[in-house]
């Protein structure tokens, strides 16, 4: 996820770039660049790291008297955080400008043919072979509009992108596929952006771009085209009211909850590009690993802290049952001061958001010390525990402001779930046609998840509303469910502060089902797979000593609605594995509307932080 801007109209430029790239550098903070068109020539100026950097490089050339410019802010995908990673990208006569946000699945590819045919390119980005294709078509037009018509054609993959070039100063060209772009309407002027917070300081009369939508942007005037049909398009503009909180926040109150409703497109975003459906197979080249040693492993070892070892804890699971492979999961804070048995044979797999967690990267140089191979599950590009890795399985969540994680776990299960699948593949555990059938389940989470992500809030507000006053819960839940009981009872705990315990179901009369009573909610995993029956019997168990049933289970199961108080209703999944993905959904929600309505601060809740750098 990247913050990209746009300007065509009568004012200074590139003031307004920097102050849209301000509004959006929650979207994106390790590098930025911005491009304006001046007495016919391309000029560009780009940095990593914060955006301030970039003001300061800038300097006076802010107050440059040029009309129409775009600005980018990054979050890294592909290639690390430096300045010749940093967008805009150019063509090779740097003529022409583009800023990109999303991935372009087929890039390999054409930066060999682009190549072959003499380009020359200068960062490790995907997003460049966009602006030498765009260069190529070029050479056979002089209408920038259909020139980035056509170069789109070859592109597979996510995108929205804004183009200039030195020769046609009077136009920007954009274009969407499966990421945000808004175009603000002005006087004489017109603007366009990743999100909304960027243009309302000058606008709040707005466009939103469809899927497969190209648009050419003059000052008095904004065409769109559909990218496929070519036929010119329609539509209304939408006039926003919002304040600046809630712009920043895309209209959401809290970033928490804007980040749960950007789950669908993080899974998207991290399977992309990841495999192909046609073949049964895992494509993960940054792994670093030949498939060789991959094959040869002994035993793998799952290192985290908090939300990234429920992760891990689901993953082996799946590494177990589809690779046949020994897996420990470890957390890292206590990984690191035992007697390690450690040998070359074994894979160390470090997961963490920010690559930065103190505990884990100090796991992971232990292991690497007794000769483990490492692949990490991280957010961030080019963070420590990237660098400091064999190879890394990037998930892309984009940047996650809310300290409880919620779009990060569901990133970090989608890598897991490719990277498990992987192995097995190798290891000759499993076979292409069962790889099909798992990545089938695998996509259609995105859109099932989107369908249903209203009605589990609104079950949720009912839920908060009920039982926000109570002191104790008790999660329960049984196989790849064990992981999401202690997730929902970690983010109870986090942003509610209200006392929660997550349990395997079957350990409740080991202890636990001493504490239940009338007052106590018991929240019940309850999917249709093959623990279900002894899941029912827990239920029945806590039913028995008056215990308040709250069940997530599917919408069918008559017998787990007559058996509950209250009860979230889930669609029935293709496969049970890809189930923790769903059930994990709900109960962020559950979490987030207790903190709400007991008035608790969502997304910096008290005592913790984004990122433990320190042990």
């Amino acid at each position: 996820m990247c913050g990209i801007v746009g300007y065509i109209g009568f004012r200074h430029a590139i003031p307004i770039l920097l102050d849209g790239l301000r509004r959006l550098e929650y979207r994106g903070y390790d590098s930025a660049g911005v491009a304006w068109i001046k007495d016919g020539h391309l000029n560009v100026i780009k940095s990593s790291g914060k955006l301030t950097i970039l003001d300061k490089k800038i300097g006076e050339k802010r107050e440059i008297l040029t009309t129409i410019g775009l600005g980018h802010t990054r979050w890294a995908t592909h290639g690390a955080p430096t300045e010749k990673n940093a967008h805009p990208h150019l063509d090779c006569r740097r003529k022409l400008a583009v800023v990109h946000n999303g991935i372009i699945e087929n890039y390999t590819d054409l930066r060999d043919i682009l190549r072959e045919e003499g380009h020359i390119f200068v960062s490790e980005t995907d997003t460049e072979v966009l602006a030498h294709l765009i260069e190529r078509e070029l050479k056979t037009t002089s209408d920038l509009f259909e020139a980035v018509k056509a170069a789109l054609k070859y592109v597979k993959g996510a995108f929205a992108l804004g183009v200039i070039w030195e020769k046609d100063p009077d136009h920007i060209v954009v274009a969407r596929r499966h990421s945000p772009l808004v175009l603000g309407l002005g006087n004489n002027e017109n603007f366009l952006a990743s999100d909304i917070p960027a243009l309302l300081p000058f606008t709040q009369e707005v466009l939103f771009l469809e899927d497969d939508e190209i648009a050419l942007l003059s000052r008095d005037n904004i065409k769109i085209s559909n990218l496929i049909t070519e036929k010119e398009i329609s539509r209304e503009t939408k006039i926003i009211d919002w304040d600046a909180s809630m712009a920043e926040k895309a209209g959401y109150k809290h970033f928490m909850l804007k980040e749960i409703y950007e789950q669908p497109q993080g899974i998207e975003n991290t399977y992309i590009g990841r495999f192909s459906t046609e073949k049964g197979e895992i494509i993960l080249p940054e792994l670093g690993l030949s498939e060789k040693e991959l094959s040869n492993l002994s035993r793998i070892i799952l290192l985290a802290c908090g939300t990234s070892w429920h992760a891990g804890l689901v993953a082996k699971y799946w590494f177990e049952k589809w690779a046949k492979i020994p897996v420990e999961v470890e957390l890292a804070s206590e990984f690191r001061y035992r007697s390690l048995i450690i040998d070359p044979s074994i894979l160390t797999i470090p997961i963490s958001q920010s690559g930065e967690t103190a505990d884990t990267l100090a796991g992971l140089r232990l292991a690497k010390e007794l000769g483990s191979k490492v692949i990490s599950i991280c957010n961030v590009v080019g963070s420590t525990i990237t660098r400091e890795s064999d190879g890394t399985i990037y998930t892309h969540a984009g940047p996650e402001i809310g300290v409880a994680s919620t779009k990060a776990f569901t990133s970090q299960l989608t890598a897991l779930y490719l990277l498990a699948l992987k192995i097995g593949l190798v290891k000759g555990i499993i076979d292409n046609s069962f790889v099909k059938d798992k990545i089938k389940a695998l996509t259609w989470l995105p859109n099932v998840i989107k369908e249903n992500l209203d009605s589990w809030q609104k079950d949720a507000k009912e839920l908060a509303v009920k039982f926000h006053k109570k002191l104790d819960f008790l999660f329960l839940g049984r196989n790849l469910q064990f992981p999401i009981a202690l997730e929902g009872a970690l983010k109870l705990k986090e942003i509610s502060y209200i006392h929660a315990e997550g349990y395997a179901a079957g350990e409740m009369k080991h202890g636990p089902i001493a504490l239940i009573d009338e007052d106590m909610p018991v929240v019940a995993l309850a999917p249709k797979d093959h623990v279900y029956e002894k899941l029912i019997s827990n239920i029945e168990e806590v039913k028995s000593r008056r215990g308040i049933v709250i069940s997530v289970g599917e919408e069918s199961d008559k017998n787990l609605l007559e058996l509950s108080d209250e009860i979230i209703t889930m669609p029935s999944s293709p496969d049970p594995d890809v189930n923790p993905f769903l059930y994990v959904i709900p109960l962020q929600l559950l979490a987030y509307e207790m903190a709400v309505i007991r008035g608790c601060d969502v997304d910096q809740p008290r005592n913790l932080a984004k990122s433990v750098t320190v042990e």
